[in-house]
């Protein structure tokens, strides 16, 4: 049986890096923990869509961790000042959130209220 060449063991051993790569969990750029498969978890857009995001970035993120975001800030919040993981992990509020959520196991999953505080500065519909 011929010996394989040196090209074909490392394309070999490259296709199998890819395929261990592509199994390996998303990690959550928030919380730092695994989203694996079965977890819920959602892309959120950086900078809103309603402020101009529809084609700049977004991150894979828990369901629980998008929905603190979105419970604790608005679009408007997040277009100016929050726009990049760093600056939402830096925000104290979130950053207790963070600290809270990195006990939990990766597929955590629980239902997030609006904080009081932006609940009674919502405007009221029509």
């Amino acid at each position: 049986m011929p010996r394989p060449s040196q090209r074909r063991i490392d394309a070999a051993i490259a296709a199998a890096e890819r395929l261990a790569a592509a199994r390996a969990p998303v990690i959550c750029p928030l919380c730092e923990r695994p989203i694996p498969a079965e977890a819920k978890s959602s892309r959120h857009h950086l900078t809103p869509r309603l402020k101009g995001g529809t084609h700049l970035g977004t991150v894979q993120l828990h369901q629980i961790c998008h929905s603190a975001i979105h419970a604790r800030f608005s679009e408007a919040e997040l277009a100016s000042k929050l726009n990049d993981v760093e600056a939402l992990r830096a925000d104290p509020e979130l950053a207790q959130f963070i600290a809270w959520v990195q006990t939990k196991p990766p597929t955590f999953h629980a239902p997030t209220r609006m904080t009081r505080e932006r609940r009674a500065n919502r405007k009221p519909r029509d």
